[in-house]
């Protein structure tokens, strides 16, 4: 990967509606073209693997220990984050950003590299992906990050310096839960969404939200049968000398110091077909009191008006949001995952932010919702993810209850269905390889690039006793014997029992002695191969997959032990 932002664009020809399997980083640099998004959501995990986690079980219905973790390099500070944290400044001199920001992030780096690498490593791997993000953001375009309070501070103080402080519009709270017990702190109940635009010049439609009951209560008092009505003045401040000056049915308002302000929307909602423009104040008057909009005091006689609460949209969208809940347990849009956003939040966001018509864009795109709230809301779309369990669930979601089909009305890209697309996604990304190849049996994949010890994934299986654990190992270039040696240590180090080996290519009849030697692994009668083998062609042209242990019940059955994936 080319760490500057000369490589962003790189693929300018795409057309949403688009879903990528990928790293975002990888994706904005070679697939997206410099200004061309005009709204970008992100809700990006933060130290949290529940997601994934949960997704594996409901989806592939396999077992996973709650202790495993994928994609846990995002939190590790190694060598690969110091070569990118020595990158940043270059990246934000070269994206107009003050020397001064670039210096500031080195002393940060330092500060952190003593205090919490765990967090710094997390902010290097957001940051650069924000730089990128800022770099395919038309002029008119904005960006809302969604995060809960435990990051977002020190995300806020780079979107600064990224997007530019005079760019932050509105730090949102959004209260996504009840009352919630703490222990000696105030209950956590709300996440933050960061809202900043590429320049002054942006997109920005005016948004209503119902009224609060509590609202209608206490200002809308009142019902003549038509409509709930508050009472509202009908003058202004200040001596007029026009026409709007002039007593009106004995009422002076100048003996008051007022003049009469007639509400020209209450009386075009009245009369939509008649021309007002030449009436007079007192005219006008006389026709509001002609559709019954003026309420004449028992006591006095200085008249108001009748204004009905439908006579709004709602109340100006506001920056905390307590009017939309959590997807609930028992919703039809709920998919199981746990941090799942409601789609009326991100309605609430697409139509303030952008038009029909534009793109939007979900780097992180989970379940995605950010994609089913474009669709219903006339916007493009592009998605992408890392994990190509996603990408699957995404892809469902949009033929059943969208009746969108893929290759018709919207692309799937990066996610290999022949031999030939396997070995072009291997000479691009070894590693994303290895990662597509170990979900595409069903496995759970170690997200690690370096120092696996030779595990790049793991099956599991439940036994009425525990949880038991098959090892996957994922080969791309050259086959040799020594592989599946290896793997077999490997498998009896980590005293499994069983393995899988992954390869692009046929394995050789030597791999194949190697796997039979390991022998065999019994359970409940049902003899399974300890080392089996696996070639892209089995896989994607043969339809096979690893034969491992089934739990049905408490009865163990042979069964394919994968998810037919995309």
């Amino acid at each position: 990967m080319s760490g500057l932002l000369s490589g962003a664009g790189g693929g300018a020809g795409t057309s949403p509606n688009r879903l990528y399997y990928g790293d975002n980083l990888d994706i904005m640099q070679n697939k997206l073209g410099l200004e061309s998004v005009d709204l970008i959501y992100l809700d990006p995990p933060f130290k949290s693997d529940t997601n994934y986690n949960l997704m594996y079980r409901n989806l592939t219905g396999k077992p996973v220990p709650e202790q495993v973790h994928a994609f846990a390099d995002t939190w590790e500070f190694d060598a690969e984050k110091e070569r990118i944290a020595r990158e940043i400044p270059k990246l934000m001199i070269q994206q107009g950003i003050d020397s001064y920001q670039a210096q500031f992030w080195t002393l940060w780096v330092d500060a952190l590299r003593h205090t919490n690498r765990e967090l710094l490593a997390y902010l290097i791997y957001m940051v650069q992906r924000l730089l990128f993000m800022k770099s395919i953001m038309k002029k008119t375009g904005s960006i809302y990050l969604h995060c809960d309070p435990s990051a977002s501070h020190y995300i806020k103080v780079m979107m600064d310096a990224i997007f530019g402080h005079e760019n932050f519009r509105n730090e949102i709270v959004w209260k996504r839960t009840g009352s919630h017990g703490g222990s000696k702190r105030w209950g956590p109940v709300h996440d933050t969404i960061l809202f900043y635009s590429r320049s002054s010049k942006y997109t920005w439609n005016r948004v209503f939200q119902e009224y609060d009951k509590s609202y209608l209560d206490d200002f809308y008092r009142f019902n003549d049968g038509k409509g709930r009505y508050r009472l509202v003045t009908l003058t202004g401040a200040g001596v007029r000398t026009g026409d709007s000056g002039k007593p009106w049915r004995g009422v002076d308002p100048t003996a008051s110091g007022r003049h009469w302000a007639v509400p020209i929307k209450s009386l075009q909602r009245a009369y939509p077909e008649r021309d007002l423009s030449k009436l007079t104040t007192p005219e006008k008057l006389e026709l509001l009191d002609k559709a019954g909009l003026i309420y004449w005091p028992t006591r006095g006689t200085v008249p108001q008006q009748k204004r009905y609460a439908d006579e709004n949209p709602g109340v100006p969208i506001q920056d905390v949001l307590t009017d939309i809940g959590p997807v609930s347990s028992q919703a039809n849009e709920r998919l199981g995952y746990p941090t799942q956003k409601p789609v009326p939040l991100l309605d609430r966001i697409i139509q303030a932010s952008s038009n029909e018509g534009d793109v939007v864009f979900d780097p992180f795109c989970g379940c995605g919702t950010t994609i089913y709230s474009a669709v219903r809301n006339n916007r493009r779309w592009i998605g992408c993810d890392i994990a190509i369990l996603p990408i699957q669930m995404v892809t469902t979601q949009l033929a059943e209850r969208h009746r969108l089909v893929p290759g018709l009305h919207f692309e799937v890209d990066g996610v290999p269905i022949s031999v030939e697309q396997a070995k072009h996604l291997f000479e691009k990304s070894p590693h994303q390889f290895q990662q597509w190849f170990v979900e595409r049996v069903g496995g759970f994949p170690m997200q690690k690039k370096s120092a696996d010890r030779g595990i790049d994934g793991r099956l599991y299986f439940e036994t009425q006793t525990k949880l038991e654990e098959i090892i996957l190992s994922v080969k791309g270039g050259k086959l040799k014997p020594t592989d599946v040696r290896d793997l077999r240590g490997v498998m009896e180090r980590e005293r499994c029992p069983m393995s899988g080996f992954l390869c692009l290519n046929e394995p050789t009849k030597g791999m194949r002695q190697e796997a039979e030697d390991a022998g065999e692994y019994e359970y409940h009668g049902v003899a399974y191969k300890r080392l089996q083998l696996l070639s892209a062609t089995d896989v994607l042209e043969r339809g096979l997959t690893f034969h491992t242990p089934t739990k049905v019940g408490t009865k163990f059955v042979t069964g394919q032990g994968a998810l037919a994936l995309i």
